[in-house]
Protein backbone atom coordinates (compact mmCIF):
# COMPACT_ATOMS: atom_id res chain seq x y z
CA UNK A 1 0.00 0.00 0.00
CA UNK A 2 1.23 3.07 -0.87
CA UNK A 3 1.42 6.12 1.86
CA UNK A 4 0.06 9.18 0.92
CA UNK A 5 0.68 12.79 1.54
CA UNK A 6 -1.07 14.10 4.64
CA UNK A 7 1.07 17.96 4.29
CA UNK A 8 3.33 20.39 2.63
CA UNK A 9 5.29 22.78 4.82
CA UNK A 10 7.11 26.08 3.76
CA UNK A 11 10.45 26.60 5.27
CA UNK A 12 10.63 30.34 7.08
CA UNK A 13 13.10 32.89 6.45
CA UNK A 14 16.29 32.58 7.60
CA UNK A 15 18.17 33.30 10.71
CA UNK A 16 21.62 33.05 12.24
CA UNK A 17 22.91 30.82 14.77
CA UNK A 18 25.26 32.49 15.73
CA UNK A 19 27.67 34.00 13.19
CA UNK A 20 28.39 30.98 11.28
CA UNK A 21 25.16 29.75 10.43
CA UNK A 22 22.22 30.80 8.65
CA UNK A 23 19.54 28.24 8.94
CA UNK A 24 15.93 28.03 7.66
CA UNK A 25 13.82 25.78 10.48
CA UNK A 26 12.06 23.56 8.37
CA UNK A 27 10.32 22.19 11.61
CA UNK A 28 10.51 22.14 15.09
CA UNK A 29 8.47 20.10 17.81
CA UNK A 30 6.63 23.55 18.70
CA UNK A 31 4.62 23.34 15.24
CA UNK A 32 4.10 20.67 12.77
CA UNK A 33 6.73 19.22 13.83
CA UNK A 34 5.12 17.82 16.96
CA UNK A 35 3.58 15.25 14.34
CA UNK A 36 6.95 13.76 13.42
CA UNK A 37 8.50 12.24 16.66
CA UNK A 38 10.80 10.68 17.05
CA UNK A 39 12.17 13.73 15.24
CA UNK A 40 12.05 17.67 17.13
CA UNK A 41 13.56 19.85 14.34
CA UNK A 42 15.24 20.35 11.49
CA UNK A 43 17.48 22.99 10.45
CA UNK A 44 19.08 23.75 6.83
CA UNK A 45 21.92 25.91 7.06
CA UNK A 46 22.88 27.95 3.99
CA UNK A 47 23.50 27.11 0.72
CA UNK A 48 25.42 30.37 2.14
CA UNK A 49 29.23 31.80 0.59
CA UNK A 50 31.57 32.76 3.36
CA UNK A 51 34.22 34.64 2.43
CA UNK A 52 38.04 34.14 3.89
CA UNK A 53 38.15 35.21 7.50
CA UNK A 54 41.01 35.43 10.25
CA UNK A 55 38.96 34.34 13.02
CA UNK A 56 36.28 31.02 12.57
CA UNK A 57 32.73 31.68 12.52
CA UNK A 58 30.19 29.62 14.20
CA UNK A 59 28.52 28.65 17.88
CA UNK A 60 30.36 29.20 21.45
CA UNK A 61 30.02 26.68 24.17
CA UNK A 62 26.17 25.76 25.01
CA UNK A 63 24.24 23.15 26.38
CA UNK A 64 22.08 20.23 25.22
CA UNK A 65 20.21 17.44 27.43
CA UNK A 66 17.64 14.86 26.67
CA UNK A 67 18.04 14.08 22.85
CA UNK A 68 20.58 13.88 19.90
CA UNK A 69 21.67 16.32 17.40
CA UNK A 70 22.60 14.94 13.87
CA UNK A 71 25.01 17.42 11.77
CA UNK A 72 25.24 16.46 8.04
CA UNK A 73 27.45 18.98 5.82
CA UNK A 74 27.08 19.21 2.18
CA UNK A 75 29.17 21.95 1.59
CA UNK A 76 31.95 23.47 3.56
CA UNK A 77 33.47 22.21 6.72
CA UNK A 78 32.76 22.23 10.58
CA UNK A 79 34.70 21.25 14.08
CA UNK A 80 33.00 20.16 16.68
CA UNK A 81 34.26 19.78 20.69
CA UNK A 82 32.19 18.70 23.25
CA UNK A 83 32.54 18.46 27.38
CA UNK A 84 33.07 14.54 26.84
CA UNK A 85 36.33 15.32 25.01
CA UNK A 86 35.02 14.45 21.91
CA UNK A 87 35.42 16.77 18.45
CA UNK A 88 36.47 16.30 15.25
CA UNK A 89 36.26 18.43 11.69
CA UNK A 90 33.82 16.84 9.10
CA UNK A 91 33.29 17.75 5.56
CA UNK A 92 31.32 17.22 2.42
CA UNK A 93 28.90 13.79 3.00
CA UNK A 94 30.47 13.54 6.87
CA UNK A 95 27.90 13.09 9.43
CA UNK A 96 28.55 14.03 13.65
CA UNK A 97 25.87 11.97 15.65
CA UNK A 98 25.80 13.55 19.12
CA UNK A 99 24.27 12.35 22.06
CA UNK A 100 23.35 14.89 24.47
CA UNK A 101 21.42 12.74 27.02
CA UNK A 102 21.91 13.34 30.54
CA UNK A 103 24.19 16.98 29.46
CA UNK A 104 26.55 17.66 27.24
CA UNK A 105 28.45 21.09 26.75
CA UNK A 106 29.56 21.29 22.71
CA UNK A 107 30.89 23.66 20.29
CA UNK A 108 30.19 24.37 16.45
CA UNK A 109 32.42 26.34 14.50
CA UNK A 110 33.50 26.64 11.08
CA UNK A 111 36.90 24.59 10.80
CA UNK A 112 39.97 26.22 10.79
CA UNK A 113 41.21 25.83 6.41
CA UNK A 114 37.50 26.49 5.68
CA UNK A 115 37.66 30.02 7.33
CA UNK A 116 41.12 30.86 5.73
CA UNK A 117 40.13 30.01 2.31
CA UNK A 118 36.66 30.31 2.77
CA UNK A 119 33.89 29.23 0.27
CA UNK A 120 30.01 27.39 0.36
CA UNK A 121 28.82 26.02 3.41
CA UNK A 122 25.35 23.88 3.52
CA UNK A 123 24.26 21.90 6.23
CA UNK A 124 21.28 20.12 8.21
CA UNK A 125 21.39 19.68 11.69
CA UNK A 126 18.56 17.60 13.20
CA UNK A 127 17.05 16.74 16.54
CA UNK A 128 16.07 13.31 17.33
CA UNK A 129 14.45 12.65 20.80
CA UNK A 130 15.24 9.81 23.22
CA UNK A 131 13.07 7.96 25.19
CA UNK A 132 12.12 8.96 29.24
CA UNK A 133 14.59 5.92 29.96
CA UNK A 134 17.29 7.02 27.81
CA UNK A 135 17.31 10.81 28.65
CA UNK A 136 19.36 10.58 31.39
CA UNK A 137 22.40 8.21 29.27
CA UNK A 138 25.66 9.06 29.42
CA UNK A 139 26.40 11.60 26.64
CA UNK A 140 28.14 10.55 23.52
CA UNK A 141 29.65 11.15 20.16
CA UNK A 142 29.72 9.50 16.71
CA UNK A 143 31.56 10.90 13.78
CA UNK A 144 30.49 9.10 10.75
CA UNK A 145 32.67 9.67 7.72
CA UNK A 146 31.76 9.55 4.38
CA UNK A 147 33.78 6.54 3.51
CA UNK A 148 31.97 5.01 6.42
CA UNK A 149 28.75 5.26 5.11
CA UNK A 150 26.84 2.78 2.23
CA UNK A 151 25.35 4.33 -0.57
CA UNK A 152 22.63 1.91 -1.92
CA UNK A 153 22.17 2.24 -5.92
CA UNK A 154 18.52 2.47 -6.92
CA UNK A 155 16.85 0.40 -9.53
CA UNK A 156 16.91 1.50 -13.10
CA UNK A 157 19.10 4.46 -12.54
CA UNK A 158 16.93 6.37 -10.77
CA UNK A 159 19.39 7.64 -8.04
CA UNK A 160 21.20 6.08 -4.95
CA UNK A 161 20.62 6.71 -1.05
CA UNK A 162 22.97 7.03 1.95
CA UNK A 163 21.97 4.99 4.65
CA UNK A 164 23.47 7.08 7.61
CA UNK A 165 20.76 5.27 9.91
CA UNK A 166 18.65 2.41 8.78
CA UNK A 167 18.72 -0.20 6.64
CA UNK A 168 18.14 -1.22 2.94
CA UNK A 169 18.45 -3.49 0.26
CA UNK A 170 20.79 -5.54 3.08
CA UNK A 171 22.75 -2.67 3.72
CA UNK A 172 22.52 -0.60 7.09
CA UNK A 173 23.67 2.72 8.06
CA UNK A 174 26.72 3.68 10.79
CA UNK A 175 24.72 5.30 13.26
CA UNK A 176 23.71 3.95 16.79
CA UNK A 177 20.18 4.90 17.43
CA UNK A 178 17.91 4.36 21.12
CA UNK A 179 15.29 3.31 19.04
CA UNK A 180 14.16 2.43 15.28
CA UNK A 181 15.16 5.64 12.91
CA UNK A 182 16.03 5.47 9.19
CA UNK A 183 17.88 9.03 8.04
CA UNK A 184 18.65 8.48 4.59
CA UNK A 185 20.52 11.36 2.07
CA UNK A 186 18.80 10.31 -1.00
CA UNK A 187 19.60 11.51 -5.15
CA UNK A 188 17.12 11.02 -7.40
CA UNK A 189 17.94 11.55 -11.10
CA UNK A 190 16.13 13.98 -13.57
CA UNK A 191 12.46 12.60 -14.02
CA UNK A 192 13.50 9.05 -12.19
CA UNK A 193 10.73 7.76 -10.29
CA UNK A 194 11.67 5.36 -7.19
CA UNK A 195 9.99 3.59 -5.27
CA UNK A 196 11.29 2.96 -1.31
CA UNK A 197 9.50 0.74 1.80
CA UNK A 198 8.93 2.20 5.04
CA UNK A 199 7.58 0.32 8.42
CA UNK A 200 3.40 0.66 8.32
CA UNK A 201 3.03 2.96 11.53
CA UNK A 202 6.39 4.58 11.27
CA UNK A 203 6.67 8.61 10.94
CA UNK A 204 7.95 9.64 7.31
CA UNK A 205 8.98 13.33 6.53
CA UNK A 206 10.69 14.30 3.07
CA UNK A 207 12.87 17.03 3.05
CA UNK A 208 13.34 18.61 0.01
CA UNK A 209 16.44 20.59 -0.05
CA UNK A 210 17.34 20.96 -4.05
CA UNK A 211 14.90 20.18 -7.07
CA UNK A 212 11.75 19.63 -6.52
CA UNK A 213 9.73 15.91 -6.67
CA UNK A 214 6.07 14.41 -6.15
CA UNK A 215 4.37 11.76 -4.41
CA UNK A 216 1.07 10.79 -5.73
CA UNK A 217 -0.67 14.16 -6.21
CA UNK A 218 1.69 16.48 -4.20
CA UNK A 219 4.54 17.75 -5.31
CA UNK A 220 7.37 19.94 -3.33
CA UNK A 221 10.52 21.76 -4.48
CA UNK A 222 13.55 22.72 -2.03
CA UNK A 223 13.17 24.20 1.16
CA UNK A 224 9.74 22.59 1.73
CA UNK A 225 8.44 19.34 3.70
CA UNK A 226 6.34 16.59 3.00
CA UNK A 227 4.72 15.09 5.85
CA UNK A 228 3.20 11.18 4.65
CA UNK A 229 0.61 9.64 6.67
CA UNK A 230 1.37 6.73 8.78
CA UNK A 231 -0.75 3.64 6.81
CA UNK A 232 1.16 2.19 4.01
CA UNK A 233 4.49 0.57 3.32
CA UNK A 234 5.76 1.83 0.37
CA UNK A 235 6.54 5.36 -1.08
CA UNK A 236 6.60 6.24 -4.86
CA UNK A 237 8.94 9.24 -5.29
CA UNK A 238 9.22 11.02 -8.50
CA UNK A 239 12.11 13.52 -9.06
CA UNK A 240 10.39 16.79 -11.34
CA UNK A 241 11.85 19.09 -14.10
CA UNK A 242 15.41 17.95 -13.37
CA UNK A 243 17.22 15.76 -10.13
CA UNK A 244 16.29 15.80 -6.56
CA UNK A 245 18.34 16.03 -3.05
CA UNK A 246 16.54 15.25 0.03
CA UNK A 247 16.92 13.93 3.48
CA UNK A 248 14.40 10.80 4.14
CA UNK A 249 13.48 10.70 8.02
CA UNK A 250 11.46 7.84 8.87
CA UNK A 251 11.19 5.98 12.81
CA UNK A 252 9.23 4.85 15.83
CA UNK A 253 7.17 7.68 16.90
CA UNK A 254 8.28 7.81 20.80
CA UNK A 255 4.54 8.13 22.46
CA UNK A 256 5.59 10.65 25.53
CA UNK A 257 5.30 14.17 26.20
CA UNK A 258 7.97 16.52 24.82
CA UNK A 259 8.32 19.42 26.97
CA UNK A 260 11.31 21.72 25.44
CA UNK A 261 13.00 24.81 26.86
CA UNK A 262 16.00 26.19 24.47
CA UNK A 263 18.55 23.11 24.49
CA UNK A 264 16.43 20.89 26.76
CA UNK A 265 13.84 18.96 25.85
CA UNK A 266 12.65 16.84 28.31
CA UNK A 267 9.06 14.73 29.38
CA UNK A 268 8.41 17.07 32.51
CA UNK A 269 8.92 20.69 33.34
CA UNK A 270 10.11 19.70 36.46
CA UNK A 271 13.10 18.25 34.42
CA UNK A 272 13.14 21.52 32.79
CA UNK A 273 13.81 23.12 35.50
CA UNK A 274 16.65 20.22 36.95
CA UNK A 275 18.14 20.46 33.55
CA UNK A 276 18.23 24.08 34.13
CA UNK A 277 19.39 24.33 37.84
CA UNK A 278 22.25 21.38 36.66
CA UNK A 279 23.85 23.79 34.14
CA UNK A 280 23.89 26.94 36.86
CA UNK A 281 25.38 24.42 39.27
CA UNK A 282 28.45 23.00 36.70
CA UNK A 283 27.34 19.87 36.49
CA UNK A 284 27.31 19.82 32.57
CA UNK A 285 30.82 18.90 32.22
CA UNK A 286 34.31 20.47 32.21
CA UNK A 287 33.48 23.16 29.23
CA UNK A 288 32.71 26.20 30.42
CA UNK A 289 28.99 27.80 29.06
CA UNK A 290 29.00 31.40 28.49
CA UNK A 291 25.44 31.22 27.11
CA UNK A 292 22.71 28.88 26.34
CA UNK A 293 21.66 28.91 22.93
CA UNK A 294 18.96 27.30 21.13
CA UNK A 295 21.52 25.18 18.44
Amino acid sequence: MLRTVQSVHNAPPRHWVGDGFPVRSLFSYGDHGRALSPFLLLDHAGPHHFEPAARPRGVGVHPHRGFETVTIVYQGEVAHRDSTGAGGTIGPGDVQWMTAASGILHEEFHSEAFTARGGPLEMVQLWVNLPAKDKQAAPGYQTLLAGDIPSVQLPGGAGQVRLIAGALQGASGPARTFTPLQVWDLRLSAGAQARLPVTTGHTLALVVLHGAVRVGDESASAGQLMQLGREGDEVLIEAVDGPATLLWLSGEPINEPVVGYGPFVMNTRAEIEQAVDDLRSGRFGGMHATGTAAH
